[in-house]
């Protein structure tokens, strides 16, 4: 049996290879979800990794989660500290 060659906009190759490399799930799965062959999928990460390659790699959730806690921890730091400085500057007045 010959099965009709399927073509595949560009749109659906770029959310294809969009949900393989941003969410850094394995091909196979990708394209088990999609209803695509591995080796077509996979051809087509490759294509983009060689056309990307200079480029940095986008951020994951993980970096996301790094660089916000260290932020929220100092605005956490920073409130506590002005407060500090005002509970300070109160006993430091004379109370006469």
């Amino acid at each position: 049996m010959t099965q009709k060659r399927r073509k595949y906009s560009p749109e659906f190759k770029d959310e294809a290879v969009k949900m393989v490399i941003e969410t850094s799930r394995p091909t196979a799965d990708v394209a088990r979800e999609l209803d695509v062959l591995e080796g077509t999928l996979g051809a087509w990460v490759a294509t983009y990794r060689r056309a990307h390659a200079g480029e940095a790699p986008p951020p994951t959730v993980d970096d996301s989660v790094r660089v916000r806690e260290p932020e929220r921890r100092n605005r956490e730091l920073s409130m506590e500290n002005e407060f500090l400085k005002k509970c300070a500057a109160y006993f430091a007045k004379d109370h006469r």
